[in-house]
């Protein structure tokens, strides 16, 4: 069969029942629309929240108090966890792999200052917090490099807070209170927005020392430390557990650095663009369950037409490709329909919602197609197999 003849008659069986032609064509490109925009928009999301993940730097290593891992028995007294002090971070400075450390602890309280009450975040941490966090200051300097155990009883203000408490007023210089204690403002910090549901412009910045009286304890809740981009990660956790072991006496700390966040980050965000993408793969085995249908249904209309192709001299594997052709051009087209519809869905989604993240990468929208082309082929198989397996007399009587 001539490759003109076999694509006049693939395209003449489609167009003589354009209204069911098209309406299995509908069912693939509703199921590839649906997997591009929920996909996309699963990407969309995972992007999203790993850039605002990844704004604080990712060459950071963070050491919390207590060990993870569980013992099978009591440790007793030698089970105890050495609270993790700011004496540790000082320790920690003087490692030649770190370019800041920082202590942190954190919490609420009451801040009040020119008569204006409300309660905020508390950050209390060491004077590097900028460098290593990518935090800028808008005006004035943030926390000096004081005595670590006795700093002075200076504050810094973020955004929201310096606007609910001064207006537009210089705050600079002025006093307030962080949960009764007295503190003189010297800078504020540049609007930083919401990262992960937490607003950094609603907090109050003050020394790691005085955080650690403010909300009455005696261990640090985290000490950071920044690292070169060019260092090996590896080497510089070997070089903390080292400092860290020699003053505790063993391993009661755990530390976690920025890629084994992002990896478990990025695994969960996985599995949610999969699991998106699966459910709107329900629509496409709908789509795939119509063509095996639509197929079956034109072989047995057919019939005599195949006797007839049978009996001029043409081959099963040739009446097979016919309609596996058939099949694979409805799957092919709806699929190219469907691409069309889920990223013009998904442009109208991110018009009409800016805040909701969507991306479409070139290689969903590649995959998206090959699947419909095989969805095709696999639903088309069988109606094709016994259409070319039909005896050609008896084909021929169904006339």
């Amino acid at each position: 069969m001539l490759t003109r003849d076999f694509l006049r008659l693939t395209g003449t069986a489609l167009l003589a029942h354009k209204l069911r032609s098209f309406l299995t064509l509908l069912g693939i490109a509703v199921g590839i629309a649906a997997v591009v925009l929920l996909t996309s928009i699963g990407e969309g999301i995972h992007r999203f929240v790993l850039a605002e993940f990844t704004q604080f730097g990712t060459n950071i290593v963070a050491i919390n108090p207590g060990k993870t891992t569980t013992h099978g028995m009591s440790m007793g007294v030698f089970g105890t966890v050495r609270p993790l002090t700011i004496d540790d971070a000082e320790a920690l400075r003087r490692l030649p792999q770190a370019l800041a450390v920082v202590s942190v602890v954190q919490g609420n309280a009451e801040v009040s200052g020119n008569n204006r009450v409300r309660r905020t975040t508390v950050y209390a941490v060491g004077h590097e917090f900028p460098r290593a966090f990518n935090m800028p200051v808008r005006s004035g300097r943030f926390l000096p490099d004081d005595d670590p155990v006795a700093p002075r009883a200076f504050a810094v203000l973020g955004d929201k807070v310096r606007s609910e408490l001064f207006g537009t007023a210089n705050p600079l210089g002025q006093r307030i209170r962080v949960g009764g204690d007295r503190y003189r403002v010297i800078g504020t910090m540049a609007p930083k927005g919401q990262v992960l549901g937490f607003d950094l412009d609603d907090s109050v910045y003050i020394p790691a020392a005085r955080g650690l009286e403010l909300f009455n304890r005696d261990s640090l809740m985290e000490i950071d430390v920044l690292y070169a981009e060019q260092t090996d990660v590896d080497q510089v956790v070997s070089a903390i557990e080292r400092v860290l072991i020699a003053r505790h006496g063993r391993e009661d700390f755990t530390i976690t650095t920025q890629q084994q966040m992002l990896d478990v980050l990025g695994s969960i965000l996985n599995v949610l663009t999969i699991a998106v993408g699966a459910i709107g793969g329900i629509s496409l085995l709908v789509g795939g369950i119509g063509i095996v249908t639509i197929m079956t249904i034109s072989v047995r209309e057919r019939t005599a037409e195949i006797g007839l192709l049978n009996a001029l001299g043409a081959k099963r594997g040739q009446v097979l490709g016919l309609f596996l052709g058939e099949a694979v051009v409805l799957s092919a087209l709806g699929g190219l329909a469907g691409l069309v519809l889920g990223i013009g869905l998904g442009q109208v989604l991110a018009l009409a919602l800016p805040a909701l993240p969507v991306h479409t990468p070139w290689l969903f929208v590649v995959l998206a197609e090959v699947v419909a082309i095989l969805i095709g082929l696999v639903a088309g198989v069988v109606p094709a197999l016994h259409a070319a397996r039909l005896d050609p007399v008896e084909a021929l009587r169904a006339e």
